[in-house]
């Protein structure tokens, strides 16, 4: 797919734009990369890998829960997303991946840390897991894709590029509102979550950068990425939402045969566990790394 810039796009991030935005900014090898790091200096690193759409700010709530029971966060907006750049480039888990590794190798976090992935970020963090897997104390995945169907119509609508442009171009600020609308199910949470991630959705390129994922990001068919996370030995903690719809809960028993996680619970809540129920979750992340830490004065 060619890169393009919507018609409701008309802001653009630039050294200029981001002197009045919210968070630190740092070049990586594929573009400039938005985040923020923050908590107790001496506290275990809790690293967070967001979902297809969100931004860092999607991590507000559970970040200051986290930081209130001793852990440092670092969260960051994946590229095409918040205000991160739109790079020119394929969106895949290679891509994130990489992103999460230079950030934190670029911040001078040398110490293992516990990776949080939600959605299509659990996708991304047992990518990372895979690949980095001595520089993990712990991993928790939240409503995990990649384990609906195999054959998904609207995936297969996103393998010819031509097709998917056109898509994406016509009818692609409707189909981004209607995969909104599914996430959350308070009606409040959900309008705070529309309008976050629609702001940040004004800057160019996108909703080429959405399109682009759902292109190279499999939403379905990942059992084997899911049992080579679950071979690792990396200490596991498993939580889903009970009213998910996007990621839906059926599956979880297959994730706990493949992940083999230490610790499962189901939240009373949507899609979204970290961000409608961010009390919870921190409980159950808080309690969970605590178990598996491993300090380097110990």
């Amino acid at each position: 797919m060619r890169y393009f810039v919507a018609a409701d796009e008309d802001r653009r991030l630039d050294p200029v734009s981001r002197q009045s935005l919210r968070g630190s900014f740092i070049e990586l090898s594929d573009g400039v990369t938005h985040y923020e790091l923050a908590g107790p200096e001496d506290g275990d690193v809790v690293l967070l890998a967001g979902s297809l759409t969100v931004p860092l700010f999607y991590w507000d709530r559970l970040a200051a829960e986290l930081q209130a029971r001793g852990l440092r966060t670092l969260a960051c907006s994946a590229y095409g997303r918040g205000y991160s750049d739109r790079v020119r480039a394929t969106y895949d888990e290679t891509l994130f991946v990489r992103q999460l590794f230079e950030l934190k190798d670029r911040l001078g976090i040398r110490q293992p840390v516990h990776l949080v992935g939600t959605s299509i970020g659990g996708l991304v963090a047992m990518r990372y897991a895979a690949r980095y897997r001595e520089s993990l104390m712990t991993l928790t995945i939240a409503g995990p894709a990649g384990l609906i169907p195999k054959k998904v119509p609207t995936h297969r609508l996103f393998t010819s590029d031509l097709l998917t442009g056109v898509i994406a171009r016509r009818f692609g600020r409707r189909l981004l509102e209607g995969h909104l609308g599914h996430n959350v199910r308070d009606p409040q949470r959900q309008a705070e979550l529309t309008a976050m991630v629609l702001d940040a959705y004004r800057y160019e390129g996108s909703l080429y950068a959405f399109f682009d994922t759902l292109q190279h990001v499999p939403l379905s068919g990942r059992a084997e990425l899911f049992g080579r996370a679950g071979e690792l030995g990396i200490p596991t903690l498993l939580l889903w939402g009970a009213d998910d719809n996007v990621t839906p809960i059926d599956q979880l028993d297959t994730a706990r045969a493949l992940l083999k996680p230490q610790q499962c619970h189901v939240i009373d809540c949507g899609h979204m566990a970290p961000y409608e129920r961010p009390r919870e979750v921190a409980e159950h992340i808080a309690s969970f790394t605590a178990a598996h830490a491993k300090r380097q004065d110990s």
